[in-house]
């Protein structure tokens, strides 16, 4: 296990000053057991463009509630073409109708927000990671996002114990609009998470 053989405390101080490009080249000599997980939001092509340079072949998660927007599955459909992502997509186990007549799309507020966000995001998501084992986990999470993301580093550990490495943690929007823009890479700024609504608010996923 990757746990026990790492010193996260001094490998993110080590890292802090390091490109992504770096970051990434690190953490892929660390296991063959490696995944990216993305909902092709905001700024999903910067952490996406990063792997068609150094490891095109990497293992790419895609939860997708069904409750996408067009535009998000449009974006998506061109970066899988343009990076030629290995993508295995994971959806929920009964359709969006079915749980439309049963939940409807619940809010923050209602008792029934958990159950849905389990049947569309944690669920599905759990299946992905027991069927692919990762030992190391590509995330785009920053700082300045959310509190929980406030509390991490460019490493941290799952509550399986996976490493989690993000590579943009310290980067903000305007160095990654900037970084857009200079690799004529496009930004999914319609982007909505049904589960997440608020920007601000954990979708779950890094909450397991």
């Amino acid at each position: 296990m990757i746990k026990e053989q790492l010193d996260i405390k001094h490998w993110n101080a080590e890292l802090r000053g390091k490109s992504p490009e770096e970051i990434i080249e690190w953490a892929l000599r660390l296991t063959e057991k490696r995944i990216v997980t993305t909902s092709f939001g905001k700024y999903s092509a910067v952490l996406l463009s990063t792997f068609y340079k150094k490891e095109k072949n990497i293992e790419v998660i895609w939860c997708d509630t069904g409750y996408n927007i067009p535009e998000t599955y449009s974006h998506a459909s061109q970066l899988i073409e343009k990076f030629r992502l290995n993508v295995y997509t994971y959806v929920p186990l009964q359709t969006k109708a079915f749980t439309e007549f049963t939940l409807g799309e619940p809010d923050l507020e209602q008792t029934d927000h958990k159950k849905f966000t389990e049947i569309v995001k944690l669920e599905p998501f759990r299946r992905a990671i027991e069927t692919h084992q990762p030992e190391v986990w590509f995330t785009n999470i920053r700082i300045r996002q959310t509190e929980l993301r406030n509390s991490k580093d460019i490493l941290s550990y799952s509550k399986d114990g996976i490493l989690k490495v993000s590579p943009f943690y310290y980067w903000t929007d305007e160095e990654l609009d900037k970084y857009l823009e200079e690799n004529n890479l496009s930004k999914n700024s319609t982007y909505y998470d049904p589960v997440k609504a608020l920007e601000g608010r954990e979708c779950g996923i890094h909450l397991q």
